[in-house]
């Protein structure tokens, strides 16, 4: 019998993902934690979130001693994208579309998937980088900022420390390049159209597993 095992935090919230893949659900990975859950028996690993900053990150060898022993395991949306991308080589599988990114080096930093959040509600006290981008180019895309625009607002996200990096703080940094009338534009249409690309990879990423066949 195949044991999943899910290391999930702010990308997904648990009720969405349970109703897509029953599985053990564990908090953001930190070092060792793949270890150990390969001691314990997981057959399926899906790494999703994990520790940047607050404590050591996940490390390559843990996924690689994972992989050695038959473990699948898979990465998607934010820790997860990050390592599949260094490790898909070696047995990792990558999904998604910040995956994807990582691959190709469009982008680099882990920087681009870290934020802050509640550690009782696992609720995101601020936006990761990358889907700023994402917003930022639908926002450009559907005539709400202009090219111009979306380059100032992209430029004061990468300029804003990533704990603080919110809408109305992005807005307010490029309140000199973008003016007045398009951070209140920007804001108002953010509130109903961002986007999450960090939570649609790891639906995907889910769905995935769920397609495995394991029991």
């Amino acid at each position: 019998m195949q044991k999943i095992i899910v290391f999930l935090g702010p990308s997904l919230d648990r009720e969405a993902a349970e109703a897509i893949l029953p599985a053990e659900y564990r908090p953001p990975a930190k070092r060792g934690d793949l270890i150990r859950a390969a001691e314990d028996g997981a057959t399926v690993i899906g790494l999703i979130d994990g520790v940047f900053h607050q404590e050591s990150a996940v490390a390559h060898r843990e996924i690689l001693a994972a992989l050695r022993k038959g473990v699948r395991v898979i990465g998607a949306s934010s820790m997860g994208a990050l390592r599949a991308a260094e490790m898909d080589t070696l047995g990792m599988v990558g999904i998604g579309e910040v995956y994807r990114m990582y691959k190709t080096g469009e982008l680099i930093s882990d920087d681009e998937v870290a934020l802050v959040f509640d550690p009782v509600s696992g609720y995101s006290l601020s936006e990761p980088l990358v889907n700023i981008r994402f917003t930022l180019r639908k926002a450009r895309d559907a005539g709400v900022i202009s090219r111009e625009e979306h380059d100032a607002l992209l430029a004061a996200a990468r300029s804003v420390f990533y704990p603080h990096r919110t809408y109305a703080r992005i807005a307010a940094a490029a309140a000199g390049p973008a003016g007045t009338g398009t951070q209140e534009r920007f804001l108002a249409w953010v509130g109903e159209h961002a986007c999450d690309r960090k939570r649609l990879d790891a639906i995907e990423a889910l769905e995935y597993i769920a397609g495995l066949g394991v029991e």
